[in-house]
């Protein structure tokens, strides 16, 4: 019996690891209409499922695999798929995205979610060909690399087609921030690849032959290609897929918005040296992207010089050139992309690692930290040789490394010694590369985030380079132009919003953000009605802006009361002193902190949130038709009065 929807697979598989049992169900129509796909279905299987009780390593937490409904249909940029789980990072709802051509596969296979509970009794992979699924055995792809149990895998299966989602060492290991790799791309946020190992599941293996039908297929292929024109004819876009996201390097660097030496300023006087024009001269072999994607972003590099000569991998991201290399005062491009790929081999997510690590040298600038801590290694600014011994430490808990392997956080409740004042978290997660300071709506993007001190929930970038085009493309001139100045803290409160629910679309849709979609695009924009439009022509799905609007609002909502059911408040809604107290000390943004309590309260107005506790009112919850949340929240004592 085919689903309502087209686009859709239809299925969702269970994998019960405990009991080594796998079964389908139907995808429920009302789950698809209400939550759409993606980090939605996430969202609502782990507020069903997942309670405060269960702790993120147990057998009962659920590790949950997403795709959205334009997945695999060939829409540009619609290759991700997203992961989640309650984190073992953070304690709290967490997520992660990943593009490439897993996503796609699945959908060609026939489904739209796996969900894992329960814990093997031994490795295992889930082995996904079209309608048939297996556990298989994974003892002897245990303890390899990601690269080496995707290459085995594929052997043993007899099909270099298939495609591979699989944790690493640091994952086997419980490293906190252990990722998912795929094709060297990463789901990496959140640890979930520490909850794959927890699991004893190594990876998740599959290969489709189905086809993704589409509603509208002639309507859908015309709107497509007019996007397409929009994305051609944008300097933003065409720099973005010359380049990729290290092109950001030197903007962000030029707003002293880039973190360097633990977010000590946002300005790195040896920006070019590891920025996008460099890689792509010296280092760049060729273009390629996920599966219909035309942004071409991942663009394989070579090292040419020694020590690292000969190590290929991917360019790294503007992300991973921060977290392995300003942040930590590094300015060798060569070892970036060695620890970048060693990051990747093992398992780890950079901007953790790079964040921990830079906690680590901070407090080894003020004497928290020896020699007699770290195994003999020196943690100077710079010293790119000390991080590449650190991370193979890290991935297998190898003595300092063993620390580091919790994440600054709890590394910092471990030793104590005033090393918590260079903890640079948000609800216990590494933030990302933007100080605050520099941008303000990126300062409360952090502090209000539903995984914890990250850009990707409310991406807010119309303010970025402070141009005022793509906001009046938007909006019209009714927030301007404080809302185009990036160093105002006006307005940035109704953007944050605005980019929390445009952004739970795209990741509930298997969009890619960077590549169009949240972009400040001068040609045009993509916004709630498009998306309407291009949903309705790919699935039949009868919504329009105002719908899809709402959809956003209810996924960050119910994202927001799963971390209260654990737990949070809003005194958890804040960002570290340095961002609220010490202000930025050079570039254009010297003299400036992040004004956190004027935007968070005009932020919990427009969410129509309570303004002492940050829990959500029940009226609130009710328009969302979230009332099961609401019943439950007020049973805990969580609902504002």
């Amino acid at each position: 019996m085919s689903f309502k929807y087209k686009a859709y697979g239809g299925k969702i598989i269970r994998v019960d690891l405990t009991n080594k049992v796998v079964t389908k169900q139907p995808l429920d129509a009302g789950l698809a209409e209400s939550f759409l796909g993606g980090a939605g279905f996430v969202t609502k299987i782990l507020w069903d499922e997942v309670g405060p009780a269960i702790d993120p390593l147990s057998p009962e937490n659920r590790l949950i695999f997403a795709v959205g409904p334009l997945c695999g249909t060939g829409w540009p940029v619609s290759c991700r798929f997203e992961v989640g789980a309650k984190s073992p990072l953070t304690g709290i709802y967490g997520d992660s995205s990943c593009c490439g051509h897993w996503g796609p596969e699945l959908k060609f296979a026939g489904y739209d979610a796996i969900v894992f509970q329960g814990k093997a009794s031994s490795p295992v992979y889930l082995w996904i060909d079209d309608d048939n699924v297996k556990i298989m055995d994974a003892e002897d792809i245990w303890n390899k690399t990601t690269g080496e149990a995707e290459e085995i895998i594929r052997k043993d299966l007899g099909d270099y087609r298939i495609q591979v989602a699989c944790c690493g060492p640091a994952g086997e290991n419980l490293v906190k921030y252990a990722s998912i790799i795929s094709q060297r791309r990463a789901a990496a946020r959140c640890g979930l690849g520490t909850v794959m190992g927890s699991k004893n599941l190594k990876a998740v293996a599959v290969r489709g032959t189905k086809d993704v039908k589409t509603e509208n297929p002639v309507e859908f292929y015309e709107f497509m290609k007019s996007i397409i024109e929009v994305y051609k004819n944008d300097f933003y876009i065409l720099d973005r897929i010359k380049f990729g996201t290290p092109i950001l390097v030197e903007l962000m660097n030029e707003i002293a918005r880039w973190p360097v030496r633990n977010f000590q300023t946002g300005v790195f006087p040896f920006a070019k040296e590891i920025g996008g024009e460099r890689i792509r001269k010296e280092y760049r072999i060729k273009d390629r992207g996920g599966f219909g994607c035309w942004a071409t972003c991942e663009k394989p590099v070579r090292v040419k010089n020694p020590p690292y000569a000969g190590i290929y991998g991917k360019q790294p991201e503007y992300e991973t050139l921060s977290a392995l290399g300003a942040r930590l005062g590094i300015k060798n491009l060569d070892a970036i992309i060695y620890a970048n790929e060693l990051c990747d081999e093992l398992g780890l997510d950079t901007i953790s690692t790079g964040g921990t690590i830079s906690w680590a040298m901070e407090c080894y600038e003020n004497g928290i930290l020896t020699k007699e801590d770290t195994d003999g290694i020196e943690l100077n600014w710079g010293n790119y040789e000390a991080v590449i011994k650190l991370i193979p430490k890290i991935a297998h808990r190898e003595g300092f490394g063993a620390l580091l392997a919790e994440g600054s956080y709890r590394a910092a409740q471990k030793i104590g010694r005033g090393s918590e004042k260079y903890l640079m978290t948000v609800k216990k997660l590494e933030i990302a590369a933007q100080d605050g300071r520099a941008q303000k709506s990126m300062g409360l993007a952090h502090a209000v985030a539903n995984r914890g001190g990250d850009h990707l929930k409310a991406f807010p970038l119309l303010d970025e380079l402070g141009r005022e085009e793509p906001i009046k493309a938007r909006f019209g001139e009714k927030y301007l132009p404080e809302m185009a100045r990036p160093l105002s803290p006006k307005y940035k409160a109704y953007e944050v919003k605005d980019g929390e629910e445009l952004c739970a679309l795209c990741d509930s849709l298997s969009l890619c953000k960077s590549s169009g979609t949240c972009l400040p695009l001068y040609t045009g924009q993509i916004y709630f009605e498009d998306m309407a439009k291009i949903l309705r022509l790919a699935t039949g799905m009868k919504v329009n802006g105002g719908d899809l609007r709402r959809i956003g609002e209810r996924i960050v909502n119910l994202q927001r009361a799963f971390n209260i059911r654990e737990g949070l408040s809003k005194e958890d809604d804040t960002l570290p002193e340095r961002f609220t107290k010490t202000p930025a000390p050079e570039g254009v943004s010297k003299g400036h902190v992040v004004e956190l309590d004027k935007m968070l309260d005009e932020y919990y107005n427009l969410r129509g949130w309570d303004p002492k506790t940050g829990f959500i009112p029940r009226k609130k919850l009710e328009e969302l038709a979230l009332d099961y949340v609401a019943e439950e929240l007020e049973k805990l004592g969580k609902i504002p009065f």
